[in-house]
């Protein structure tokens, strides 16, 4: 009998703006993405509806909930979307008695790691215009990762959704998009973008010659 399995995994279908666990959430299952796009949100401090992250298909959703044994975010589908529940006891077990999956395992949660640190980078030391290059980019590494064109897909995130992530507010993530298509960066048709140039938008990273919309308490570009 295969890994797939021995896991007894179950398919859960989930309309998009549906929830599939709200934070405080019993944590049972981990879940990975058959199709579809979710985002996962925190509330902060003040009340504040916070993005976090997203996740598509091919990926792996509630790993936060391993620690504490309870969900600290809740993740909603931004379209309809299809995962399989992982049954995490089911999963710990297997991977003493099945060589390989443990390591499998361990790589998966190391991922998600570097990637929470690449958004803590993104936040913490890139100008707005670095920070929607950098998105652009990954996403397009994600979508290819899976089997999809790198150069186009369709971005199920709403820009107001773009900004929450990005802590950028709506103009500046519009005043961007505006910019990057007139640059020739990246054409925009409603929630379907295409990346014309790719070089021009790497050099974007890091160069900081066309930031102008900063958040408040990140350094100045010396182009700015």
């Amino acid at each position: 009998m295969n890994v797939s399995a021995r896991l007894m995994f179950t398919r859960l279908h989930i309309r998009r703006g549906e929830s599939l666990y709200l934070a405080g959430d019993r944590f049972t299952s981990l879940y990975a993405v058959r199709n579809g796009f979710l985002k996962t949100t925190a509330i902060l401090a003040n009340g504040r509806d916070q993005v976090t992250g997203f996740a598509m298909t091919g990926e792996v959703l509630g790993m936060d909930g391993i620690e504490e044994e309870r969900h600290t975010c809740n993740t909603i589908a931004l379209e309809d979307s299809e995962v399989c529940a992982i049954s995490f006891a089911r999963l710990q077990e297997l991977t003493l008695t099945i060589p390989g999956l443990q390591r499998h395992f361990h790589t998966m949660m190391s991922r998600e790691i570097v990637r929470e640190h690449g958004v803590m980078l993104l936040l913490g030391s890139m100008n707005a215009e670095e920070r929607m290059a950098m998105f652009l980019l990954n996403l397009s590494q994600r979508f290819a990762a899976h089997g999809c064109t790198a150069s186009e897909f369709n971005l199920c995130l709403t820009r107001e959704e773009i900004g929450s992530y990005l802590s950028l507010t709506l103009g500046t993530v519009s005043r961007i998009f505006s910019r990057f298509r007139e640059r020739g960066l990246i054409a925009v048709r409603q929630k379907f973008v295409r990346i014309v140039d790719r070089d021009k938008l790497e050099r974007v990273i890091g160069r900081g010659a066309l930031a102008t919309d900063r958040v408040p308490g990140t350094p100045p570009s010396e182009n700015a």
